[in-house]
């Protein structure tokens, strides 16, 4: 069994299904990716499985124990962080005061726990008094994990990561997160880059229209012609 599951998952915003039986599951230091075409549910999966989403039917389970009813905050407590595509730093505050956000839960010292995350993402040490909202792109990706990683988490979940970053920078991040899986963090990823995510992940699940069409190890799919004729451009 996977650390993290989502089984049979149907549900969606309001009263129809974007998500019709898919099931999705990362185990700890591994990387997931969920890739598919607009619409395909991915979004919807992962907001499913941090609680943002009702499901209709089906079953989130984290470390052996239903999850299902938790919510979000709940979550987090039990080990889960989620980084959305946007809105996911806090633009007026420094790139220091953003990481001390992420440890709001947290009675300990997280001096350490910082210092991680500077090791991590040696540009956030340089510009840690800098106002977040003045970074580029890609340095705002990496105030976004990095508060992420100040929970400590068993389970970290990125979606669209890479969304609108320079090659080179889209690059740098997929080896930041090469790293966070070595650390035995379970590593969960909705990404439009199929091609380059597949080929660091150890797993990965197509969606289609909110279901499993294909399911295997990144390196099967990124050599399956059906799933290079239909999702990855040939």
């Amino acid at each position: 069994m996977s650390f993290l599951t989502g089984a049979d998952m149907y549900g969606g915003y309001g009263g129809g299904d974007i998500l019709r039986g898919c099931t999705v599951a990362v185990d700890k230091g591994e990387i997931v990716v969920m890739v598919g075409p607009n619409g395909a549910g991915k979004s919807t999966a992962m907001k499913a499985l941090f609680g943002m989403v009702r499901l209709r039917r089906g079953e989130v389970r984290l470390a052996g124990q239903a999850i299902t009813q938790l919510s979000p905050q709940g979550r987090v407590r039990r080990g889960m962080a989620f980084v959305p595509q946007t809105g996911n730093i806090f633009t007026t505050m420094t790139v220091q005061e953003n990481l001390e956000m992420g440890a709001f839960l947290r009675r300990d010292d997280i001096s350490e726990s910082m210092e991680r995350v500077f090791g991590l993402f040696p540009v956030l040490g340089e510009k840690r008094r800098q106002t977040a909202g003045e970074l580029s792109g890609g340095q705002r990706q990496q105030v976004a994990i990095g508060r992420a990683l100040m929970t400590q988490p068993a389970v970290l979940m990125l979606d669209e990561p890479t969304a609108g970053v320079a090659p080179i920078v889209m690059d740098e991040l997929f080896d930041r997160i090469l790293e966070i899986r070595q650390a035995g963090i379970a590593v969960l990823m909705v990404e439009q880059n199929a091609r380059q995510a597949l080929a660091i992940a150890d797993r990965g699940f197509v969606l289609v229209t909110g279901e499993n069409r294909f399911t295997d190890s990144g390196r099967a799919l990124l050599t399956n012609p059906e799933v290079r004729r239909s999702f990855l451009g040939g």
